[in-house]
């Protein structure tokens, strides 16, 4: 990160041990010093208006727009507000709750049947592609994303709705919250929308709980 200019580390769950005993090579002790721990990857993107996750995308089925790094990053780089790229364990990658949210996906090209790399290494690989190219355009003085803490908002009220109405249950609960999450940011609704909208989820709710007087 140092090597490529960045210095926000946040790292969800590490093992405690390995991580504090960590040493940087030489000139990246401060952003191993600065990095922030999160008890989960929505505490750690909450700010985020863009998450673009990392996966080698074998023998999965995802359900966000999957892109090579070399189209899939400008995006990422030319965004104006808060971005997060996300890297999972070196062992198992993302989880689909990981992946719930993030907005796209990001792929190294491999070789077919050598797609996995040293976490480290695709970390260096993502964020110099990141650091190559000048943004094409000029960014926006501020962007009109959302942020994760709003989305995640929303997600949970449009969940507390289809809880109500009887349109979820234990069995697909797990599921059903993945897919709301993904659906929020595929709408890319802007800051003006999250009040109406969650005013419209409250008004909802009262009137189910209303009802149930």
């Amino acid at each position: 990160m140092a090597n490529f200019g960045l210095d926000d580390l946040r790292v969800v769950n590490p093992y405690d041990i390995a991580f504090r005993e960590a040493v940087s090579a030489v000139g990246g002790a401060h952003v191993l010093k600065s990095a922030r721990v999160f008890g989960s990857v929505g505490d750690a993107v909450a700010d985020c208006s863009l998450v673009v996750g990392t996966t080698a995308a074998q023998k999965r089925e995802l359900q966000q727009p999957l892109e090579r790094l070399d189209t899939g990053m400008p995006p990422l780089r030319e965004h104006s507000g808060q971005a997060a790229l996300l890297f999972g364990s070196e062992k198992f990658g993302l989880s689909n709750d990981d992946l719930s949210f993030c907005h796209s996906l990001l792929r190294i090209p491999t070789a077919p049947e050598t797609p996995s790399m040293n976490l480290g290494q695709a970390v260096a690989i993502c964020l110099y592609e990141y650091a190559r190219r000048v943004p094409a355009t000029p960014r926006r003085a501020r962007s009109d994303a959302i942020e994760g803490a709003d989305a995640e908002q929303m997600t949970k009220m449009l969940l507390d709705v289809l809880e109500q109405s009887g349109y979820t249950n234990r069995i697909t609960a797990i599921s059903t919250e993945q897919k709301i999450r993904r659906w929020v940011r595929r709408m890319r609704l802007g800051r003006r929308d999250i009040p109406l909208m969650l005013g419209i989820l409250r008004q909802v709710l009262w009137k189910f709980r209303d009802s149930e007087k």
